[in-house]
């Protein structure tokens, strides 16, 4: 990675600081890929179609220097403002992260999280082809190849992002951040569009064919709970500015 082209994108204006910290990683369907550094990086970097396929060696060779140029660039960063980030991890933050890993890896929201990609993959085993043999039409616009890909997108994406939320608010009640939007309500609340979409998506399903209905909505109900747990959990998730989507205006 060229250095001097990554220290000369960032300082571009059209960028949206931590606008891809909260997005649903879609890029295809997103609006403000232009404003997205993330994105620029990705379209230069791993424009080549093996750099894109994770199956490959280029693509980690591609991803290792990627790191590796952007862990210095923090290094040099941080002496520019005293800090060595050589020095800052302790044997008490080792402890404090691995706890910290295992309260989220236990954490009763998260286990619902994982519970529901299982769900997903075993309502699909068996039934997707033939769902979409007989349902070739639409019904309010959403086709059930839409639908399919909507659940498939934020069946993986869901899990993560609440188990990102659990622990930034374990470190939150760690540390004070004051005068900092909470990233933790940020992570919940990304989640919890993806929650939404997927509901929607299989309501959608569910009209197509009644014989699906009865088992969707045992899926629909269980995403309910979902959301409802992680809204009691994060009370100030849904009014949670996300930058470049929520909080900012761009004047077109």
């Amino acid at each position: 990675m060229d250095r001097d082209w990554l220290e000369t994108l960032a300082a571009e204006k059209r960028f949206i600081p931590g606008i891809y910290n909260y997005c649903d990683r879609w890029c295809e369907r997103c609006p403000q890929t232009s404003h997205c550094l993330n994105f620029a990086l990705s379209e230069r970097e791993f424009s080549n179609p093996e750099t894109q396929d994770i199956r490959n060696e280029a693509f980690w060779i591609k991803l290792s220097g990627i790191l590796k140029e952007t862990l210095e660039l923090l290094r040099e960063t941080g002496k520019k403002w005293g800090i060595d980030l050589d020095t800052l991890d302790s044997a008490g933050d080792a402890e404090s992260i691995r706890a910290n890993h295992e309260a989220v890896e236990n954490h009763v929201i998260c286990r619902a999280a994982k519970g529901y990609s299982k769900m997903v993959d075993d309502w699909f085993k068996g039934r997707e082809g033939l769902f979409l043999e007989t349902a070739a039409f639409v019904i309010e616009g959403v086709d059930a190849e839409e639908a399919f890909e909507v659940i498939r997108w934020y069946q993986y994406f869901i899990g993560p992002k609440i188990g990102r939320a659990i622990r930034g608010k374990l470190e939150e009640e760690e540390e004070t951040y004051e005068g900092f939007p909470s990233d933790a309500d940020g992570s919940a609340k990304i989640a919890l569009i993806a929650i939404d979409r997927s509901i929607g998506a299989w309501t959608a399903i569910s009209r197509y064919n009644r014989l699906y209905a009865e088992s969707i909505s045992e899926i629909i109900s269980f995403l309910n709970l979902l959301r409802q747990a992680l809204e009691e959990t994060f009370p100030g998730a849904r009014s949670f500015l996300r930058p470049g989507f929520e909080s900012i205006d761009l004047n077109g």
